[in-house]
């Protein structure tokens, strides 16, 4: 089994660098939770923590599982393209876990036109030497569509601005998760 070597573990592992210092902290895709509480766990008692997802059972299932640091959540049933408007201020980290809820219909699940604006929303608030964790599913149609529409965005941002890269396990085959790092190096 891999502790540190898969798609997740690698981004959690970036995202603690920054968390200790990290005031405004989002997950774009609470999903199941899982995220939302290695992000609460980990950021100050001062940052506050926004958890996004548009399915109902997600936001219950990510309120229940993060019930002991509710106080410093925003909860919202909402989707991530509309972080700009709903997360005040520059953002320190933000994780992005597209795809779909695991557990439930796999015909509902992030989508590329949607993704990449939420992202760009994302970028343009990243606060300098802030973070940005995306883990793409490409196993799926619509993550491929994801998988493409990043990468072409990415590959257009300015060097002088941002760093990207990417995680990808080099041994396994061409649909297994892999993650974006994104750092604003520069205002």
């Amino acid at each position: 089994m891999q502790t540190v070597s898969n798609a997740i573990e690698f981004g959690q592992l970036i995202l603690e660098r920054v968390l200790p210092t990290a005031r405004t902290v989002v997950d774009a895709t609470a999903g199941n939770g899982s995220d939302t509480l290695f992000l609460a766990q980990r950021m100050s008692a001062e940052a506050r923590l926004y958890a996004f997802d548009i399915q109902p059972l997600a936001i219950a299932a990510t309120r229940q599982k993060t019930k002991d640091y509710a106080d410093r959540i925003t909860y919202l049933l909402d989707s991530h393209e509309n972080i700009p408007t709903e997360v005040p201020g520059e953002i320190d980290a933000a994780i992005f876990n597209l795809g779909y809820l695991p557990g439930t219909d796999h015909r509902v699940t992030t989508e590329a036109e949607i993704t990449l604006k939420a992202v760009q929303g994302v970028l343009q608030k990243l606060r300098v030497n802030g973070v940005l964790v995306i883990v793409v599913y490409p196993g799926h149609p619509a993550g491929q569509e994801e998988k493409k529409s990043l990468e072409e965005y990415f590959r257009l941002l300015s060097p002088r601005e941002f760093t990207v890269g990417c995680y990808t396990m080099m041994n396994h085959t061409e649909d297994a998760p892999f993650s974006y790092l994104i750092e604003k190096v520069r205002g």
